[in-house]
């Protein structure tokens, strides 16, 4: 039987609503709107340099919101649920404006088609899962993916401008981009896997 709700469970959950790591999470979810906006603007030198400074800042508040909640238990129901949001809605929204301005384009188009129908797709099953209480941990190798999407997509706001101040960038962004692809798949085939089995013996 559940317990009842207390004041104090209430100022909890209102507490950690606004806590260190979820201001973070928060804070990345406002840098989406910003990185796309420096995009929009990208012929300017100037806005591609802004869209990297607050993507880095976003990408760095990936790694610490999760580690603070870990290390002073604030763990919360809302930052669990708005920490993946917030790092799908970033890369997806980078990629598609990358590929408006055609800095990735022609073969790489692959590479970023299948990085946003992995998501859609692991996204979908978690909420399917979800109604029959189950739930799949985030592993290792998706989190590597995460990382090495997030450094080539830095490579790539960069662009032109960022191989005009280190030759062979923008190739470098791009080989990371086909590599963090592949992860994609290999890591959406293992939660493929482990959400199919659930569904089957549903």
């Amino acid at each position: 039987m559940p317990r009842p709700m207390t004041i104090s469970t209430v100022s909890r959950g209102r507490g950690r609503t606004w806590s260190v790591p979820n201001l973070l999470t928060y804070a990345r979810l406002a840098a989406v709107p910003a990185v796309v906006g420096c995009l929009f603007w990208s012929e300017q030198g100037s806005m591609r340099w802004a869209a990297l400074a607050i993507f880095v800042a976003a990408a760095i508040t990936d790694f610490l919101d999760g580690y603070l909640a870990r290390a002073w238990e604030q763990q919360s129901s809302l930052g669990q649920m708005l920490d993946p949001i917030a790092d799908k809605l970033l890369v997806a929204a980078v990629l598609m404006m990358l590929v408006a301005d055609h800095t990735v384009a022609s073969y790489s188009l692959s590479a970023a088609i299948v990085i946003l129908c992995r998501e859609i797709l692991v996204s979908g099953l978690r909420e399917y899962l979800a109604g029959l209480e189950v739930s799949i941990p985030v592993s290792r190798l998706a989190k590597w993916k995460t990382a090495l999407q997030l450094v080539s997509l830095g490579f790539l706001i960069a662009g032109p401008t960022g191989d005009a101040v280190l030759p062979g960038s923008l190739a470098f962004g791009l080989a990371l981009l086909w590599l963090s692809a592949l992860l994609t798949l290999y890591s959406g085939f293992d939660y493929l896997r482990a959400g199919l089995k659930h569904v089957i013996e549903e």
